[in-house]
């Protein structure tokens, strides 16, 4: 009778001590929470993805406990006049790095996209996901809203480089979700249609361009993505692969670590871009929809803190952090369900790798300390 007396007060102080703490980090707990739920079920879709490789796990979880210091270190100490000094830099940064990669980078897979300081590797790219908009909003900071003429063109041109030096890699998906953080940034800045409207003559006529400079495989795929069929064992395999791990899963599932495609090694990239296909065929649709909930929870969540923050700089890197987000979640889901074409887009916090999600966790953690310092800046 003691101990289940003592035991809801012990409770009490339980949680209230667990509040003190984040309050203490400056972190959000709901959202914490959530993408702490979701990288715990990355871990253990990657045990199974990886056909049990213990080594990979280890791997993992020491990419997430790196991730999670910048988080923590971020949401702690980065403040918004902090974070508006950095912005300059670290796109500077960014594109050296990127300079350095095109120059003397590491090769794999076909591409050199990565820098090899011995001890590890990471792509540099992966910092232009929060440059680009960061340094976007630093620029509009003290400007009027909506953007003039010029402030549109000066924002596409810190949004190009990077754009351009990281597609000519090769790497066509992060390129396009650079370009993407950026674009949000102008569009929450108060993007008239008109100017919109305008503008989609020259995203036709760019995307024309481009098409010529995009490698022979980029091509396939994107022709691919038409009709896989026209070629079953070479471009069109990967979504073939996919869309059969995806259906032959059905409502409920095969069982954990009993999915034939991913465990008999049919489906390519299992641990990586298409680690989505190995839930659906692991734990079928309603495992899909779990995922996609939590997804749903840690956007809505993270847009509400956006709405909630008070200078012009915290409110467009807050919103293009959030929104960021969901195009990750929208072109790795819609990539290996065949509704998009294939451009190599890791599943956020769940894909195996640790420069992506060290990137998108930094990013909560910004957004994080912007919310909890929203009372200590001006308008």
């Amino acid at each position: 009778m003691i101990y289940d007396e003592l035991s809801p007060s012990r409770a009490r102080r339980t949680l209230s001590a667990g509040g003190r703490t984040l309050r203490a980090l400056r972190l959000d707990g709901p959202l914490t929470g959530v993408l702490a739920l979701i990288i715990c079920l990355g871990v253990l879709v990657v045990y199974s993805a990886s056909g049990q490789n213990a080594r990979m796990v280890e791997h993992q979880i020491g990419n997430v406990a790196i991730a999670v210091a910048a988080l923590i270190l971020l949401a702690r100490f980065a403040t918004p006049q902090y974070l508006r000094l950095f912005a300059p830099l670290a796109y500077a940064l960014g594109v050296l790095l990127l300079v350095i990669v095109d120059v003397k980078g590491h090769v794999g897979k076909g591409a050199q996209r990565w820098l090899d300081l011995g001890i590890m590797r990471f792509q540099p790219s992966e910092i232009m996901k929060l440059a680009v908009p960061m340094l976007c909003a630093w620029y509009m900071h003290e400007r009027p809203l909506p953007p003039s003429w010029r402030d549109l063109l000066t924002m596409g041109v810190i949004i190009a480089v990077p754009t351009a030096m990281v597609a000519v890699q090769p790497d066509l998906g992060t390129a396009l979700l650079i370009a993407a953080a950026g674009l949000i940034v102008l569009l929450l800045a108060g993007l008239q249609w008109s100017i919109i409207l305008l503008s989609l003559p020259l995203l036709a006529a760019a995307a024309w361009g481009g098409w010529h400079f995009i490698h022979e495989y980029q091509r396939q795929r994107l022709l691919m993505f038409l009709n896989p069929q026209n070629d079953r064992l070479g471009a069109g395999y990967h979504i073939i692969q996919s869309q059969i791990a995806i259906g032959s899963g059905g409502v409920f599932g095969k069982g954990y670590m009993h999915g034939s495609q991913a465990q008999l090694d049919f489906l390519p990239e299992r641990s990586t871009d298409f680690i989505f296909s190995v839930i659906g065929e692991e734990f079928g649709l309603l495992g899909q929809l779990l995922v996609l909930t939590l997804y749903a929870i840690v956007i809505g969540r993270s847009l509400y803190l956006a709405t909630q923050v008070q200078d012009t700089f915290s409110r467009l890197t807050s919103g293009s952090i959030a929104l960021s987000f969901f195009v990750y979640v929208f072109v790795n889901s819609g990539m290996v369900s065949g509704i998009l074409p294939v451009v190599g887009v890791p599943l956020p916090l769940i894909s195996y790798g640790g420069t992506s999600m060290v990137t998108i966790l930094a990013g909560f953690g910004i957004l994080m300390s912007l919310h909890s310092h929203r009372k200590l800046v001006g308008s």
